[in-house]
């Protein structure tokens, strides 16, 4: 049946209608994608088109507080892969490997890789111009040689373990590379190109260039020619006596400013991988822990004089030990000093003196000072690893453990406690957190973009204590035990320490921690230096080893920071350590080993043939008279020891 003329309108009408309406729709879409969703789908197709090669930002210089570069960078080779346009996987894989010296299989596994661009690590990370070349002259598909930065530290091993090093990435791993990695690292740019699926480059397209923000300078407290005087006295010490490890810090007690800082075993950051891990992974100035000795009785000295416990012109009886809850506990120097006044028993470092000082000021007062005075804490300085240290908890706390903290024993801190504490009981009482950092720098324009200030914690003691401390202080360098940091026309206050360490739980007779903390100029520090010799070989007293040590990184300080010399020093009125003296040789013959290093007073050095612990024999014979510092050689057996008194060993001076 033939439709009539009206139907065939009527579907027509529709069938236009309908196509209208299509091509209406079709123009809005066009018109939606093109106007309104079109730059976002380009987009998304530049992004999948785009390949980029990263462009590394240059890493913040480090400075030390004169403006010196202690770590910069340097500009160096690297080879990247882009996986889409290798042509031969193997036949890359292979000249690659040849020329880097890497596995083939190593290489193979990174150009093949799902990504757009791989680097060739290790070996074609960071190599030398030459490398790069024979690279280029490859002329290998989908292989480029692009710049990086690799990290360069001038000085070698200076100031290794407070810099750090970086990690092939430009990441820092140690030290205040590590602790300051975000502002250092700055933000990483990129070469970008668009590519077909093969990853050749689009005809007509063009490289954009996104630069990389660099990481900002930081400039640090660190004064490099006072870190250079330091490590030298440590390379010295080291090759003198031979010890485990040597520690040294510097400190501006004014504000808690390191100065210098350093420890041996050291290694060189930029050749990190050649040291062993404990060289580089532990930064033992902030890290070891260890018993003070008498060093930290300058805390208990402090406390007795804030709270008005001891008078020093008050006299005391030392008759070599003082018995505490049945524990009999002895003075470092074999049948006491006798009669002396306070100001004697510091100048001494006379154990039951100390004691005295801990019972009259409490178990609650003397360990509240402690903790004021930053111990049984991290102390919070910028850099990592830092550890806390071991207090007395206080329900632990009896009659012998008040008694054996006053004078250092059974207590454990770090080197940067100590200094940090000490320097708050001369500066004047105030307690400041110690720091690194000092300021932040743009790379492009030096401009000064923030001040790391100091921080003060607390104020632990009067202004007016800590200049009694300071006269005392300075008296035990001019007429005590700390003789031999005495220095012509400069004012020094110190005190030694030598510390027996504890070894498997047991206090070793043979190995000790020797120390000295000295600061200058007396009525007006300026700078406080700490010093530990742990295990030297020889006869171990801090006044013979770590005193002399102190004073020789002390003068030349000094001297660089032009601090003038003075006429108004206290007067030295006995012979240093060490200066010729004639005295006759004790008999060592039959006392044990531990006897020896309290008897001998540091007028010996001591020499050991055997591994036992009591004496046989000896050379001088008993009675001889040499001159004071002459070596005493003792031949020692494995016989039982004489009867041990009771209580906690003595702690040497």
């Amino acid at each position: 049946m033939r439709a009539s003329n009206v139907t065939v309108r009527r579907r027509l009408f529709a069938a236009l209608v309908v196509g209208t309406l299509l091509f209406l729709a079709l123009v809005v879409r066009l018109a939606y994608v093109q106007l309104w969703i079109g730059p976002e789908i380009s987009d998304k197709a530049e992004d999948s088109w785009r390949r980029e090669i990263p462009v590394t930002a240059k890493r913040g210089e480090v400075l030390d507080r004169n403006g010196v570069q202690l770590a910069y960078n340097i500009s160096t080779p690297t080879v990247i892969a882009i996986p889409a346009q290798i042509e031969d996987a193997q036949g890359t894989a292979a000249k690659l490997a040849a020329a880097l010296q890497m596995s083939q299989d190593e290489v193979y596994k990174l150009i093949t890789k799902r990504a757009k661009d791989v680097f060739i690590k290790p070996a074609g990370r960071k190599m030398t111009q030459e490398k790069a070349e024979e690279i280029r002259k490859l002329e290998l598909p989908g292989i480029r040689v692009t710049e990086d930065n690799k990290r360069y530290y001038p000085f070698g091993g200076l100031a290794a373990h407070v810099l750090g090093f970086t990690g092939i990435d430009n990441q820092g791993l140690t030290g205040i590379e590590l602790k300051y990695d975000k502002n250092l690292r700055g933000i990483e740019g990129n070469i970008s190109y668009l590519a077909a699926a093969n990853g050749d480059k689009m005809p007509g397209s063009t490289d954009a260039y996104k630069p990389p923000l660099d990481g900002m300078n930081l400039q640090l407290t660190i004064d490099s020619h006072i870190q250079s005087i330091m490590e030298r006295e440590l390379d010295q010490a080291m090759v003198k006596y031979q010890p485990k490890h040597v520690i040294a810090i510097a400190m501006d007690p004014n504000n808690g400013e390191i100065l210098a800082m350093g420890s041996r075993p050291g290694y060189e950051p930029g050749n990190y991988r050649n040291y062993p891990v404990e060289n580089y992974n532990r930064n033992l100035p902030i890290w070891m822990t260890y018993e003070p000795g008498s060093t930290f009785k300058i805390i208990t000295l402090a406390a007795a004089l804030e709270e008005k416990k001891v008078n020093l012109n008050e006299g005391f009886y030392d008759d070599g030990s003082i018995e505490v809850a049945g524990a009999r506990l002895r003075c470092w120097k074999r049948g006491g000093h006798g009669s002396e006044t306070f100001l004697g028993v510091v100048e001494n470092s006379c154990n039951p003196g100390f004691v005295v000082m801990g019972q009259r000021l409490g178990k609650d007062t003397l360990f509240n000072y402690i903790y004021n005075f930053g111990f049984g804490k991290k102390t919070g300085i910028d850099l990592g690893g830092e550890e806390n240290g071991i207090m007395f908890k206080p329900s632990r706390v009896g009659p012998v453990e008040l008694a054996t903290t006053s004078f250092g024993q059974g207590v454990s801190v770090t080197p940067i406690q100590q200094i940090t504490a000490v320097s708050a009981a001369i500066n004047g009482g105030k307690l400041f957190k110690p720091h690194v950092g000092r300021a932040w720098y743009k790379p492009d324009t030096g401009e000064l973009v923030e001040t790391i200030k100091p921080e003060l914690v607390r104020q632990v003691i009067s202004e007016a204590t800590s200049k009694q401390v300071r006269e005392t202080l300075e008296s035990v360098v001019a007429n005590g035990t700390g003789r031999n940091a005495f220095i012509d026309g400069y004012r020094v206050g110190g005190k030694t320490g030598t510390a027996q360490k504890v070894i498997n739980g047991r206090y070793s007779a043979d190995e000790h921690i020797v120390s000295f903390i000295g600061f200058a100029p007396a009525d007006d520090p300026k700078v406080v230096i700490y010093a530990a010799v742990d295990d030297p070989q020889g006869i171990q007293f801090g006044g013979l080893i770590a005193a002399p040590l102190v004073k020789n990184i002390m003068e030349d300080t000094l001297r660089y920071m032009k601090v003038p010399p003075r006429k108004d020093q206290m007067e030295r009125t006995k012979y240093l350590y060490g200066e010729p003296k004639v005295v006759e040789v004790p008999n060592l013959i039959g006392m044990s080993i531990t006897d020896i290093y309290e008897d001998l007073n540091m007028n010996f050095q001591l020499a050991k043939s055997g591994a036992g612990k009591n004496v046989i024999n000896q050379v001088p014979k008993p009675g001889a008279r040499v001159e004071t510092g002459s070596t005493i050689r003792i031949y020692l057996s494995d016989a039982a020891p004489p009867p041990e008194t009771d209580g906690a060993k003595p702690q040497s001076n």
